[in-house]
């Protein structure tokens, strides 16, 4: 009899755990259905079905546009922590990070997260955009697509500048005098322009503010609403097969975006952050001194890698060219390329019927060695203090 009523009892058990479950199921369910009456998320269902990812040797390429995606996700959420103990002026900056990195909990170990994923995402950036220069992604119908993404580009390293004199250190405060002297050579505009982004004369608390309010408004509201285009574009116009794919015939499988693709995406966007988290933690972000506006340069001031290839490349320029002032032509010559990436689509338009040509392909190989050898000159120029 016992046994009987401790089954009895264990089947009333089961029976009453399995009518909780249908009954939370059924709240989850009421409640997606009341905001998709709302919002009209079924919407999507049907674009996020139709999309599939095609398999091929140059696959592995897709990837890097998710990651960068996820990284400055990441910079987002680590950002809004480090605001909670953040004061943007010039007598309690550095002060606040210091306190962050040495009295809040785990506050050294985000602001290394921050500061890491900051340059992993700028290089992520650059690896998704000459990617998709060499896999030709960029052709019709997807111009705007490539647009978006360069303007994300251009977003994200203005988003590294003015990230970089929030702490309010010796080499950053100095590193941004000379960065924002750079525009100030241009003719007519040019003291405006370097006005503009000081706040003044000089780098000075007025800076400091400016760039905060830059770094956590102006620039993440311009990078959400270009994701947001670009991801659209991206999702309706599916996955560009490289011009050599083609000529086999196209791919020959492919796979969901969702749920496949998407899953192989969050295990790469796992291994990244467990990449950053011990990356940050064996080689913490240094603070530095406090700067002094008054005090000298140090030397070997340099930007970040990022800006590296530029600043040695004006550098090297001599003082005149055809009497014109090396560093404007240096600048002038930026700006085009600069003009030149954005129309990349509308310039490397083969005839109808014909191949595509090689040129952009040259010209992009050239592109990466030209960053690559001038990055690694300027540090070997301006080796670390």
């Amino acid at each position: 009899m016992a046994a009987n009523g401790e089954g009895n009892g264990g089947g009333r058990g089961a029976a009453g755990g399995t009518t909780e479950a249908r009954g939370l199921r059924g709240v989850v369910a009421n409640v997606i259905a009341w905001l998709d009456d709302r919002v009209g998320f079924s919407a999507l269902k049907p674009l996020i079905k139709k999309k599939e990812v095609p398999i091929h040797k140059h696959s592995f390429w897709y990837y890097i546009g998710g990651m960068a995606l996820f990284l400055f996700l990441l910079q987002v959420a680590t950002g809004i922590m480090l605001l909670i103990y953040y004061r943007p002026s010039a007598e309690g900056a550095f002060e606040s990070v210091q306190f962050l990195m040495s009295d809040v909990r785990f506050g050294w170990l985000i602001r290394s997260i921050h500061s890491w994923g900051a340059n992993l995402m700028i290089f992520m950036a650059f690896v998704h955009l000459f990617s998709v220069m060499l896999m030709k992604a960029y052709r019709k119908p997807r111009e705007l697509t490539w647009m978006t993404g360069v303007g994300l580009l251009f977003a994200a390293l203005f988003l590294g500048f003015t990230g970089y004199l929030l702490p309010w250190n010796t080499l950053a405060f100095f590193a941004t005098r000379v960065g924002t002297e750079i525009p100030g050579v241009l003719p007519v505009v040019g003291p405006f322009f370097r006005e503009i982004l000081r706040g003044g004369d000089d780098v000075s608390g007025a800076t400091l503010t400016r760039f905060f309010a830059f770094h956590v408004s102006f620039l993440p509201a311009v990078a959400f609403g270009l994701i947001g285009i670009h991801v659209l574009l991206v999702q309706k116009h599916g996955m560009s097969v490289p011009p050599s794919v083609e000529a086999q015939g196209g791919a020959k499988r492919s796979i969901k975006f969702f749920p496949q693709f998407l899953m192989r995406d969050l295990v790469g966007w796992l291994a990244a952050m467990a990449m950053l988290a011990a990356v940050a933690a064996f080689w913490p972000a240094h603070l530095g001194v406090k700067a002094d506006p008054f005090a000298a340069a140090p030397a070997g001031i340099r930007p970040e890698w990022y800006f590296m290839f530029m600043f040695q490349t004006l550098k090297l320029l001599p003082a005149e060219i055809l009497g014109i002032e090396g560093e404007l032509v240096g600048i002038g010559a930026f700006g085009i390329a600069g003009v030149i990436l954005f129309l990349v689509p509308f310039l490397d338009r083969p005839k109808p019927g014909a191949k595509p040509g090689k040129l952009w392909t040259y010209l992009t190989y050239g592109a990466m060695v030209y960053i690559i050898v001038l990055t690694w000159w300027g540090y070997a120029a301006s080796p670390t203090n």
